[in-house]
């Protein structure tokens, strides 16, 4: 169970997703280690391009020997135009699908590993990653390298866990459905979605802070969220 601040990491702290959860956590006096390319909206800013080497690095070097509670990967990137009229696969080049397969699963595979010793060193470590709904069976879109990464992150939470057991770090995958950001809302004013009642930004924080209340005896391997018709 959660008592006093929490040291968290929290990949993805200047949009979308990870811009709200990083505000919620700083509001009740977490400490964070923010990362992102661009200014995060809290916390203590990493300045680091996750879809490469020297990133990654520069992360697990600025977080050196300290303790890490929650490894909360809350980034995610997709093709140019996807989940609009607009997106070709035939178009999308291919340095935009290593892109997005290097920060979607590369990224948290590499940091969880790197960060193992430090989540080791908490009496509770989790690490929790944003999936979605297209990367469970049946479920694929068209975007096929924002698809591939989502399975590919499902595979490697699972894979994780047994060569991570002697950590005893809780790893869940959450996989929303389209969730209430400011690029998602703007998309569907402006028609380029359909119309729809995407997930609100509180469920997706709801659901984090009740993993991260959980004691140690209790690991949640995914939760999928479905916006309600």
């Amino acid at each position: 169970m959660h008592s006093g601040k929490r040291k968290i990491v929290l990949v993805g702290a200047s949009r979308g997703i990870g811009a709200a959860v990083v505000q919620h956590f700083a509001k009740k006096g977490d400490a964070i280690f923010s990362v992102s390319r661009s200014q995060p909206m809290a916390g203590q800013w990493i300045q680091a391009d996750i879809s490469t080497p020297e990133g990654i690095q520069s992360i697990v070097n600025s977080i050196g020997e300290s303790t890490v509670d929650a490894l909360l990967f809350m980034g995610g990137v997709w093709e140019n135009g996807a989940f609009t009229q607009h997106y070709d696969f035939m178009t999308s080049p291919d340095e935009e699908t290593r892109f997005v397969i290097a920060v979607n699963t590369i990224a948290p595979i590499e940091l969880t590993k790197q960060l193992a010793k430090n989540l080791a060193k908490s009496d509770n470590p989790r690490a929790i990653f944003i999936g979605a709904l297209s990367g469970l069976d049946h479920s694929p879109t068209i975007e096929v390298a924002n698809t591939a990464s989502k399975y590919g992150l499902r595979g490697a939470a699972q894979s994780l866990k047994l060569a991570l057991r002697d950590y005893k770090i809780g790893i869940t995958v959450l996989n929303p459905g389209n969730v209430a950001t400011e690029e998602v809302i703007d998309d569907i004013k402006e028609g380029r979605v359909t119309e729809q009642v995407p997930i609100s930004l509180a469920d997706i924080i709801s659901a984090i802070e009740w993993i991260l209340s959980l004691s140690n005896t209790v690991d949640i391997g995914e939760i999928n969220m479905y916006q309600k018709d």
